[in-house]
């Protein structure tokens, strides 16, 4: 190994050939073969029905492979959930309603046989890991959505396991309180250097907590990576589309060389771009372009910038910290550029601000090949 490379975490989950059916028909899960490392934040992330969340039951023991194995330090298959050493968080948390605050946090070390003196100091810690030490004899019904999630999670951390497991925790939240816990359950694995497995299908979500995300449609994993990665560098237009906005253009490649392609539009007009996902001169393709790797110029103004195509603003969409700059473009009339909303230069070139366009207006988009990718059609 070269000087200053750092050694992966072994892994501590190895799921090999799973297969999940309930019909014994339609797969729900097609072959995964996914590693998840000791100390690592993995998220599941797709659309309904696209299989992570069964992958997440079948690894805490709720339901079981159709075929395959799942391994974490042995097979794991067919032992119980409650002895498998994961800790769960759920979106509706499970609370017992009847339980206080420390009572719930303290259940799973009951089940455990826990030394009473040991199981009264683990709660205290954990109440005071989530600042609810004032709040130990209330009871769920007498808190926040918050609190309840808070006392969820610790309940789930309060036994030390090796895993801990979380569906859709914060989907019952609001907006603020989400990103406001999304902070919270990432400063907690960092610091505890615990291993996680997060289920969503909130993108921003898996982007703002994860290490590696692994995207899920109609069962099978399209690509696993880190969110930066997932970002500039999608494998296919799913993932493309999934992750983060995107622009699409439909057309036919003409040329492949040197890693990029030359693309005839659908909606006339041709560009440059990085062959990333095509079989080659013919075939049909779809381009993602981000709103933010676009410049608008206006008519009239001369260029020499590649990639240059004629565009009709639609409208404007006032966001606060930037806007959204809505076109017609070779077809595609919600094709979205990001810019400025006021008095600042927009991204990436010339002085085009958002309030400085009107529906109607004829103008020019440019973007550099390298952030066009030549994908799969959709």
């Amino acid at each position: 190994m070269e000087a200053g490379m750092v050694t992966p975490a072994p892994a501590l989950v190895r799921f090999s050939g799973i297969q999940k059916t309930y019909d014994g028909e339609h797969l729900v899960v097609k072959n995964l073969d996914l590693d998840i490392r000791k100390g690592e934040f993995v998220t599941l992330l797709g659309p309904s029905g696209s299989g992570k969340t069964t992958t997440l039951m079948m690894l805490a023991g709720f339901e079981v492979p159709t075929h395959g194995e799942i391994i974490a330090d042995r097979p794991i298959k067919n032992v119980p959930p409650h002895k498998r050493d994961i800790g769960m968080v759920f979106q509706n948390y499970a609370l017992f309603p009847h339980l206080t605050i420390a009572e719930n946090i303290a259940f799973p070390l009951s089940v455990r046989n826990t030394n009473k003196a040991e199981a009264q100091e683990r709660v205290r810690a954990a109440l005071r890991m989530i600042k609810m030490e004032n709040l130990a004899q209330r009871r769920p019904g007498q808190l926040s959505g918050g609190q309840q999630q808070r006392v969820a999670l610790a309940r789930a951390l309060v036994f030390n396991p090796q895993l801990v497991l979380m569906d859709e925790p914060l989907g019952a939240l609001d907006k603020r309180l989400r990103e406001q816990m999304q902070l919270e359950i990432k400063q907690l694995h960092e610091t505890m250097g615990i291993t996680v497995v997060y289920v969503t299908h909130d993108q921003s979500e898996a982007l703002t907590m994860s290490d590696r995300i692994a995207v899920f449609n109609d069962g099978i994993v399209q690509q696993i990576d880190r969110p930066d990665a997932l970002y500039e560098h999608p494998v296919n237009s799913f993932v493309a589309h999934f992750i983060g906005e995107n622009n699409v253009l439909s057309g036919t490649v003409e040329t492949v060389e040197k890693g990029y392609c030359r693309v005839a539009l659908a909606g006339g007009g041709a560009v440059t771009a990085r062959a990333v996902n095509v079989s080659g001169a013919g075939a049909s393709t779809s381009l993602s372009v981000r709103p933010e790797r676009i410049a608008i110029i206006p008519n009239g103004t001369s260029s020499d910038q590649p990639n240059r195509l004629p565009a009709k603003v639609q409208n404007t969409i006032y966001l606060g910290d930037h806007a959204l700059a809505v076109l017609d473009v070779a077809d595609n009339r919600e094709f979205m550029v990001k810019l400025q909303p006021g008095a600042h230069d927009s991204l990436r070139a010339g002085n085009v601000r958002a309030d400085s366009l009107r529906p109607g207006d004829d103008v020019f988009i440019t973007f550099r090949p390298e952030d066009c990718l030549a994908l799969d059609p959709v």
